[in-house]
């Protein structure tokens, strides 16, 4: 692996002149890792050896306009890039959907309607709309109510055929993490149950509801058992129609509450639908899953926000569900043959293939949390040049603000950056675009990972393993370090 250094560093007297292929002479003879040279190590890898990372860093910058390549170091080299992979995902349903796309969610009677009354089924229709949650819910059975209907006679369907389904975005996380949920065509409150305990006397009361800012209904989908004991604070049992859940007595404390990630998303929309429809004077049988096309007449239509400003979300606060949402309805778009996330995720990878004309992108998913994806920075930076031409992503990117010495925010420090940030235990990265205190844009990707440490972790031990957190704030102070060199050289 050849790290690589321009000229303009080089004459700025910054940096030394580059030997391919030069290495440590102890470095293990297979390994693919970008080594720092032993003679005269340039200024960033002089900032790679101080922050004292243990694993890999590789890391491309170039000009934003030109795409001319201003430094490199292993930029050939894929390693996991955690949620920076959002920026991409954002880039791929963008070019696919249409910054003006609208997910829809319906609501429609499979029979005749006479004086009010339903003589068929009622189907709620999933689109794979990421941020359906209970108010909107609520409104389309305001919305039923007003359209006339007072009884169903039929079935109560929910339809969730939209997309695959698939049990857990990242199977390795922890079952209790809400930030790894099932994927389907339907989705509520971005599949997460909220869990809330009080102490009761000796004993506990909790609840399980779909809680918004509006309502709070309670389901019957999802349960919680307080159990007598101190590890595991969690287990799951799927059944049937529910999600079981058993908690540790010996975490709860007094009071707390927490959201829980929902596995089974139709049968969870449906739960709650039933309740907002009962309190429209709509009395709904037992929830039936399908999966079949559903046909008839469209009584109720929910349409999202535009896809732009669904992503500006995504963007800001790393939803791993939206990514993985918008990725898929990108993918069906392209008439791809999708069972698995896998499947969406190697579209999105040909996609980007074509686009870009890059072969160093190989995500198993749209939100980076699965390890296993693996890109090489200069393709990310390849990406986000061409992007740059129609500036549709860099106004969606969150503004990251760089710190002075002791870490302390400097809200108007003369490089500006927006970039998409990625955060994985011993796994961290950061893309986007950097502005100079000449006005010269760059585009930029660094990633950092210490796979062979993260791969020995137990899954019950992922959410906070030992050692992480330092490890990661070491992996953001050399961003910064390196963010700032650029910015600084760029501008002199």
């Amino acid at each position: 692996m050849v790290d690589r250094i321009s000229r303009r560093l080089f004459l700025a007297g910054l940096g030394a002149s580059i030997a391919s292929g030069s290495a440590l002479a102890d470095a293990p003879v297979q390994s693919l890792r970008p080594q720092l040279r032993g003679d005269l190590p340039s200024g960033a890898e002089r900032l790679i050896q101080s922050a004292g990372l243990r694993g890999e860093v590789v890391f491309a910058v170039a000009d934003a306009e030109t795409g001319t390549q201003v430094e490199a170091f292993g930029g050939d080299q894929g390693l996991p890039p955690a949620s920076v992979a959002k920026a991409l995902t954002a880039l791929y349903a963008l070019d696919v959907l249409g910054a003006d796309y609208r997910f829809e969610t319906t609501l429609m009677a499979d029979g005749p309607i006479e004086n009010g009354v339903l003589d068929g089924d009622l189907i709620l229709v999933g689109g794979g709309d990421p941020l359906l949650d209970t108010d909107d819910l609520a409104t389309m059975a305001a919305n039923l109510r007003e359209a006339g209907i007072t009884e169903v006679r039929g079935a109560f369907k929910v339809y969730d055929g939209a997309l695959p389904y698939v049990f857990s975005i990242d199977p390795g996380q922890p079952d209790h993490l809400g930030y790894s949920p099932a994927i389907s065509g339907i989705s509520l409150n971005f599949n997460r149950v909220h869990f809330e305990w009080k102490r009761a006397g000796a004993s506990y009361d909790v609840s399980m509801d779909a809680r918004t800012a509006r309502y709070t209904p309670s389901v019957d989908m999802a349960s919680m058992q307080v159990e007598k004991r101190s590890l595991p604070i969690y287990t799951y049992q799927p059944s049937a129609r529910q999600d079981r859940w058993t908690v540790a007595r010996g975490a709860l404390g007094n009071g707390g509450a927490r959201w829980l990630p929902v596995r089974k998303p139709a049968l969870y929309a449906g739960d709650v639908f039933r309740t907002l429809a009962r309190a429209n004077g709509i009395v709904l049988g037992r929830v039936q899953i399908t999966r079949q096309t559903p046909q008839g007449t469209v009584l109720v239509v929910h349409q999202s926000d535009p896809l732009e400003s669904i992503l500006r979300g995504m963007l800001k606060y790393s939803t791993n569900i939206t990514a993985e949402l918008v990725g898929m309805t990108a993918s069906k778009a392209r008439g791809a043959n999708m069972q698995s996330l896998a499947d969406s995720a190697a579209e999105m990878n040909r996609w980007a293939a074509e686009t870009y004309g890059v072969t160093g992108i190989a995500m198993v998913d749209h939100s980076g949390l699965g390890d296993a994806s693996r890109v090489a920075p200069a393709d990310l930076v390849t990406a986000l040049v061409v992007a740059r031409k129609d500036g549709a992503l860099r106004p969606l990117l969150k503004k990251f603000t760089l710190a002075d010495r002791q870490g302390r925010p400097v809200k108007d420090h003369p490089i500006k950056v927006d970039a998409k940030t990625g955060t994985l235990n011993f796994v961290s990265g950061l893309g986007g675009f950097i502005t100079a205190p000449d006005g010269s844009e760059l585009a930029f990707a660094i990633f950092t990972a210490d796979v062979d440490h993260r791969a020995t972790i137990p899954r019950a031990l992922r959410e906070r393993p030992e050692g992480a957190r330092s490890w990661n704030n070491r992996s953001r102070k050399l961003q910064r370090a390196l963010i700032e060199r650029w910015g600084t050289l760029q501008g002199s």
